[in-house]
Order: C-alpha cells, then structure tokens, then sequence
C-alpha cells in the first residue's frame, strides 16, 4: 500500500506544539505522535528535521514532514527551501509538504515540486485558492491540501469556520485533497469528508495545549465576571 492508501479516509494530526512551549521538544513531539496513533491516527504532520527523525522511530504512519522558516523578506514560512526538501527525505519523510503559493521566496513552488518528486516523495501542496491547487496539480502534486487558506493577504484574515468550499474545489480536479485549516471538532471533520476530503488534518484542537487550554480558562473566567455583575 502506498502512503496515500494509508491516508485515504482517515485523520492526520499535525503535532507541532507552541514554539519555545513546554511540549516543544523532539521527544514530548515523538510522544504526541504514538498517542495520536495510538487514538486512531493514520498519518502525523511534523515540523523539523530532529522532530521527524525522532518521530520516526516511534511510528510507521505515513509522516508529512515540513520544515518552517521565518524568512526576512517573504511571509512564506513552509519548506522554502530545496535543502529542506533533501533533509526531510533523508530524515525518513513519506509526504513533504510545500508552499504552493505564489509569493516570493527562496525556491519558486515549481522547483521544490520537482525536487520532492524526483526524491522519489509524495508531494503535498499547501494551497490558499483554486489557482494555486490547479497548478500543482498539473505539476504532479500528489496531494492538495486547504492548509493556507485564510492565511495570505488575497485569502484572510481567517475566520473561525474551515474553506470547505475549497475542499470541493480541490476535490473537482480530481485530487487527493487534505482538508486542513481550523478543523477543530469532530463536526468539523465530518463536514470535510462530505465536502470531498480523502483525509482530515487537526492540529491545534490536538497537540497546543497552551491554546486550547487558554480558550477554556478564559471561558470560565468570563463566565464568573457576568456572573459577579448580575449578583
């Protein structure tokens, strides 16, 4: 079975903890990846070389790797670079994703697309319209995922729903599409697979404690000052 079998109909979870967090070392990332295995994943997401090398060695789900770069003069953050490309193949990547926008940065899309294919690699575009999944697409991207949607200046800034409208976009190319982006409950996942997605990737709900955690403090916290203020 190919990676894309592996991942057809089932969820990815992104484990990529709050940078500089208390989760954010390679081996606490390894761990979030066996447990989201464990709970039923087929495939994880990771960010950095030492964190998919560790990964990898706790794993045999389909591993999409990615390595961020905060860039001086490009907001493209997502594998910019062809020396990326080669480091997460040698560090044991089945998929590596990529920034299929087009925006300025250090290696135009189309090359580190030809770079991932020719390492013999699934290449994931990470798209934020039609455009710029049509145009991986017919360069051999094998996956099209919503990733960046709401996140560049022609798309966002984000709201809190998932672009389901591009998961079917995607889907009508005739793609294996990646729903990602804000897919932050259970509902929210079963309304990308009836929009066309082969696979759901859930990240943040997951793996960034911090966040997630925040998000319920401050309802409680809210919840007692309107309480306080009708007493």
């Amino acid at each position: 079975m190919t990676a894309l079998d592996l991942l057809k109909d089932g969820l990815v979870v992104s484990c990529q903890p709050v940078e500089n967090g208390p989760l954010d070392s390679p081996e606490l990332v390894a761990a979030l990846a066996a447990a989201a295995v464990a709970g039923g994943a087929k495939g994880v997401r990771i960010e950095g070389v030492e964190n998919l090398q560790a990964t990898r060695a706790v794993v045999t789900v389909p591993i999409i790797g990615i390595v961020k770069e905060d860039l001086p003069d490009s907001p493209v953050r997502i594998t910019p670079r062809l020396s990326q490309v080669h480091a997460l193949t040698e560090a044991g990547a089945d998929v590596i994703a990529y920034d299929a926008t087009h925006r300025a940065r250090p290696h135009q899309p189309d090359a580190l697309l030809e770079r991932i294919l020719s390492l013999g690699k699934i290449a994931m575009a990470d798209c934020a319209t039609e455009h710029d999944g049509r145009h991986a697409f017919e360069g051999g991207a094998h996956i099209l995922g919503s990733t960046l949607s709401g996140y560049t200046d022609d798309t966002g800034p984000a709201g809190p729903e998932p672009d389901l409208a591009l998961v079917s976009k995607f889907k009508s190319l005739g793609a294996f599409v990646m729903a990602e982006g804000r897919y932050n409950t259970p509902d929210a996942a079963r309304a990308a697979i009836r929009a066309g997605a082969d696979c759901v990737t859930v990240g943040t709900a997951l793996t960034r404690l911090e966040i997630m955690t925040q998000g319920f403090a401050s309802a409680i916290e809210h919840a007692r000052a309107s309480c306080n203020v009708q007493s």
